[in-house]
């Protein structure tokens, strides 16, 4: 996040990449020799299952960053109080409440794969219409349909999602599975919120409404890129539709 301040040449950002890689290599290292890890390598040769953590890794990091600034925006550029901005999302919250139900009943009739790519696609188009059109002056009537888009794509795609990467690994490493996911649920979320950050600080700043919708702008366009790669690591999912009774078919 001082990338932009001090320089991605400088010392102190090389070393920190050079550090971060170096823990990932000695994690898997250690992961590889354990005799009972928290994550068996094993699992990620499982159809599906490494594309599901990835899909998760872009979606939550473009979800948490959009969360983080479009209530700044709300705020800083458009000039809300904190419930008048959180009433004016409501067309993206509100929509989890409708969309996930029929979502979850439609997964064994579809399959997640489908479900997630679709999610994720409508997702991309609402955050590439919210940046596209976001400036100081934009209502909540012409703000609204990019935020259903938004709420039913990512409402479509958890869900689905969540479902597919425990489709893949057999019933006794479910819990395992789950750990995994949820560990790329937040590290994606730190991810976008990070290189958003660092995005903002490149394109806008605090000093008035018109600069800090031009950073809003951009960090809004990134999130709907990492929503893009996503729906194409989505397709690397398993397809087909889930047999009822197919989890209970091992015991745990």
């Amino acid at each position: 996040m001082r990338g932009n301040e001090i320089g991605w040449g400088s010392a102190e950002v090389l070393a920190s990449i050079g550090l971060a890689v170096a823990l990932l290599l000695g994690f898997v290292f250690w992961v590889r020799r354990a005799a009972d890890p928290i994550v068996p390598p094993r699992l990620f040769a499982a159809k599906g299952f490494g594309a599901g953590l990835i899909t998760a890794f872009c979606l939550y990091g473009a979800l948490y960053a959009t969360l983080f600034f479009i209530t700044q925006f709300l705020q800083v550029a458009q000039g809300f109080g904190a419930m008048e901005a959180g009433l004016r999302l409501l067309p993206w919250t509100a929509t989890l409440f409708f969309t996930a139900p029929i979502a979850g009943s439609l997964v064994n009739r579809l399959g997640e794969r489908r479900l997630v790519v679709t999610g994720l696609a409508l997702n991309t188009i609402g955050l590439a219409w919210l940046g596209l059109t976001a400036s100081v002056g934009l209502s909540l009537g012409e703000m609204a349909p990019a935020l259903v888009l938004m709420g039913v794509g990512v409402s479509m795609a958890m869900p689905s999602l969540q479902s597919g990467i425990m489709r893949t690994v057999r019933p006794a490493d479910i819990g395992k599975a789950s750990g995994a996911f949820s560990m790329s649920q937040f590290i994606g979320g730190a991810f976008g919120v990070a290189i958003t950050a660092s995005v903002f600080s490149a394109f806008g700043s605090y000093q008035g409404p018109d600069a800090f919708t031009a950073g809003f702008q951009a960090v809004i366009g990134c999130a709907a890129l990492f929503t893009a790669i996503g729906a194409i690591a989505a397709f690397g999912l398993r397809g087909g539709v889930q047999q009822p009774g197919a989890l209970a078919s091992e015991p745990i």
